[in-house]
């Protein structure tokens, strides 16, 4: 636990009026501080820190503002103090803001959101808040498939973000919807080249949704035709040479 001198002194560098080059140094702190399992639980118990951080959103100065999704993706990343996002960070602001086109730190918030639903209660969590903004899982997926939407992120975390949402089973109910189309839509990403993190969320997804067994007719026939797709990234890219195709004829 930190001092209560140190958190004082930290808190006064946070505020709105601090220098832009002392308050810098404040961030740069913490970020390495959230380096270690030893300072992220200290951080994480300080919650007037926590709330002082939460104002640098808006702050004018982006490498500051860059410094706090940071220190965000350090905390998300350990499932120990996944509690500080279920209290004391404003998940739904986040949320917003990556879904708004151009907004510049989209990638750190896909990043934050793929670490946080990891973790199936905090997953729930962030599932409410998805389903509490206007555009609901359709946003994500809209995001997901118009690539370039943001011009300042490629946001493949977004992959992994979808494939850690499809292990409840209301993200996978609707996605395996029958007139969302929404699986289809997934299907040429198990051969997507420019991203394996985008592709490893792909068939993650894909392979959560065929645990629905009732579903395994429809994924399976015409419509879906989903084996292939599962199948040819299994082949490789390598041509067979005549040897190798010799018996190979029906």
């Amino acid at each position: 636990i930190m001092e209560p001198d140190q958190v004082k002194d930290l808190l006064g560098f946070l505020q709105q009026q601090t220098r832009p080059d002392l308050k810098s140094q404040v961030t740069q702190y913490l970020l390495g501080l959230t380096s270690s399992a030893e300072g992220r639980t200290m951080l994480a118990k300080e919650k007037a820190i926590i709330e002082a951080l939460n104002t640098l959103i808006k702050d004018p100065s982006l490498s500051i503002v860059s410094d706090y999704f940071n220190i965000l993706i350090n905390l998300s990343a350990d499932e120990s103090v996944s509690d500080v996002f279920m209290t004391n960070i404003p998940v739904s602001l986040l949320l917003s803001n990556m879904l708004k086109p151009n907004y510049h730190f989209s990638e750190q918030i896909c990043a934050i959101l793929s670490n946080l639903t990891r973790d199936e209660r905090v997953c729930k969590h962030v599932l409410d808040i998805i389903n509490a903004n206007d555009t609901g899982l359709t946003g994500i997926l809209d995001l997901f498939f118009n690539e370039g939407l943001n011009k300042n992120g490629k946001l493949h975390y977004l992959g992994p973000l979808m494939s850690n949402l499809s292990q409840l089973q209301e993200v996978r109910r609707f996605l395996l919807d029958r007139d969302r189309d929404a699986i289809q839509r997934f299907l040429p990403y198990t051969q997507y080249e420019a991203s394996s993190v985008r592709r490893g969320g792909v068939v993650g997804t894909l392979r959560n949704c065929c645990f629905d067994h009732e579903h395994h007719e429809w994924l399976l026939g015409e419509h879906v035709d989903i084996l292939p797709f599962l199948l040819l990234p299994l082949a490789g890219p390598e041509e067979l040479d005549e040897k190798d195709m010799e018996g190979t004829d029906v």
